[in-house]
C-alpha cells in the first residue's frame, strides 16, 4: 500500500528528470516515486518487446514498476496537494497542507531522487505583500532559475496562535457571535477549508506560485527569490474590501461582527487552483473552484517596469474575474487547463465535467459538458451539451 491514508493529490515530474511521479496524502506525507524495470532489462528492451504485433504484445503485463525513492514528512497536518515547478527551474516541489504551511523542497541528489531539501516553510495566512512597489514589477519577476534560499523565517506572529487568544478572549468575555456573522463552515476547519497550489508555467516571471489555505476564499500569488523573502505579489479576493482578509487574527475560528458595520458577503474555501500556460499572451489566466459551486477566470496583468522613472509610481499586479459561473451548483472538486490555456475543464459534486471557452469577443461560455448519470429511455448522456464547440 502507497500510503496509510487516502491519496489526495498526484504529480508528474517532466519528462527530461525520468518517470517520477509525487503522492501526497491524508496520512501527513509525501512520497516521491521513480518506475523502475527489472534488473537486467533495459529500457529499450522493454520498447522493443512492447512494439509486438497483435495481441500477444497487448497481453503481455507490464515488466516495470513504481519504486518509492523519498518520503517527506514535515507536514504538520494533511497534505493536500503537491506539484512539480515547471522543468526550468529544476527538480523541486511545492506542497500545501491542513497546517497552512507552502513547503518547496528542491532534490539534491538527482540520479538517485532519494535526497530531498526543504528550502522554503511558509505560512501562507499569514504571509503579507510587501511595502516596496518595486517588488511587485516586471523587473523584479524576471526569471531566476536558481536554488531558493533555505528555511526562511517569517517575522511577526502566528496566525494560529493569534486566532487562539482571540477564542479566548471572546470565551471569557461571554461574546456570542450571531449565526449570520459566522463564516460558512467555520466550525470545522479541515472538514470545511480548502488547500490548493498551481505554479506559473512561464520562465519569464520567475518562480511564482498560486496558493490558497483554510476557509477565507482568498488566493494569494507567491514570488520566491534566492535574494529576497518570499512575499505576496497579489491577493484574488473574490469579496474585495472584506475584514477577512485584512487581519490575520481572523482566519479560523467564529468572527464577531461589529453592530452596524455592512454585511459582507461569505466566502467559501478555494478548493481548486489553476495557472494557465500564457502561449505568448501579455497577461496571465487564473481559475479558481471554490465549495460553493463557482468557477472563477481571473484576469492577472502584471506590473509595467517603468525604467528611468521613480521606483513609487511604477504599476503593480492587478487583477480582474472575466468569468463567474455557477453551474455546477455544488462543490468544485478541480479545475484544469488545456495545454494552450484556451479551454477550462472543472468537475463539481453534481456528477459532471464543464468545458468552457472563450468566443471571439473574449466573453467566456459553456462548451459543453458530460457527465456520468444516463436517461432511462436512451441511455445516452442525460446533458444536452455535448456538442464540445457549442
Amino acid at each position: 500500500m502507497a500510503h496509510d491514508a487516502p491519496v489526495s493529490k498526484l504529480s508528474w515530474a517532466h519528462p527530461e528528470f525520468g518517470s517520477i511521479i509525487a503522492s501526497s496524502s491524508f496520512d501527513r506525507s509525501v512520497k516521491i516515486w521513480e518506475q523502475t524495470l527489472p534488473s537486467g532489462q533495459s529500457e529499450s528492451s522493454q520498447q522493443t518487446s512492447g512494439s509486438g504485433s497483435g495481441a500477444s504484445a497487448q497481453s503481455q503485463p507490464s515488466t516495470s514498476r513504481w519504486t518509492e525513492r523519498a518520503v517527506l514528512t514535515d507536514a504538520r497536518g494533511t497534505v493536500r496537494a503537491v506539484e512539480f515547478a515547471p522543468h526550468h527551474f529544476g527538480l523541486k516541489l511545492a506542497t500545501i497542507a491542513s497546517d497552512n504551511q507552502l513547503r518547496i523542497y528542491e532534490c539534491l541528489d538527482q540520479p538517485s531522487i532519494s535526497t530531498w531539501q526543504l528550502s522554503e516553510e511558509l505560512d501562507v495566512q499569514s504571509l503579507s505583500s510587501s511595502g516596496s512597489p518595486s517588488l511587485h514589477t516586471r523587473a523584479h519577476t524576471a526569471a531566476v532559475a536558481t536554488p531558493t534560499q533555505t528555511n526562511a523565517t517569517l517575522e511577526g506572529a502566528n496566525a494560529s496562535l493569534v486566532t487562539q487568544a482571540l477564542q479566548q478572549n471572546l470565551q471569557q468575555s461571554g461574546a456570542t457571535t450571531p449565526q449570520t456573522s459566522m463564516r460558512p463552515g467555520s466550525g470545522n476547519r479541515e472538514a470545511d477549508g480548502a488547500w490548493c497550489i498551481s505554479w506559473c508555467k512561464d520562465r519569464y516571471w520567475g518562480e511564482l506560485i498560486a496558493a490558497a489555505s483554510g476557509i477565507n476564499g482568498v488566493v494569494k500569488i507567491i514570488q520566491l527569490s534566492p535574494s529576497r523573502r518570499p512575499t505576496v505579489i497579489l491577493a484574488l479576493d473574490p469579496v474585495p474590501g472584506s475584514t477577512l482578509q485584512a487581519s490575520s487574527s481572523m482566519h479560523e475560528g467564529n468572527i464577531p461582527t461589529v453592530e452596524g458595520a455592512a454585511a459582507v458577503p461569505p466566502a467559501f474555501a478555494v478548493t481548486s487552483v489553476s495557472w494557465a500556460p500564457s502561449c505568448g499572451r501579455s497577461y496571465h489566466l487564473i481559475a479558481t473552484g471554490s465549495r460553493d459551486g463557482r468557477v472563477r477566470i481571473w484576469r492577472v496583468k502584471p506590473g509595467e517596469d517603468l525604467s528611468g522613472e521613480d521606483e513609487e509610481e511604477e504599476e503593480k499586479w492587478t487583477a480582474s474575474v472575466v468569468a463567474d459561473f455557477d453551474q455546477h451548483r455544488s462543490a468544485i472538486g478541480r479545475v484544469e487547463w488545456n495545454i494552450t490555456g484556451t479551454i477550462l475543464s472543472s468537475t463539481g459534486n453534481d456528477g459532471r465535467v464543464r468545458l468552457w471557452k472563450a468566443t471571439s469577443g473574449s466573453v467566456w461560455r459553456t462548451a459543453g459538458s458530460v457527465g456520468v448519470e444516463q436517461t432511462g429511455e436512451s441511455g445516452l448522456p442525460e446533458n444536452k451539451e455535448v456538442d464540445m464547440e457549442g
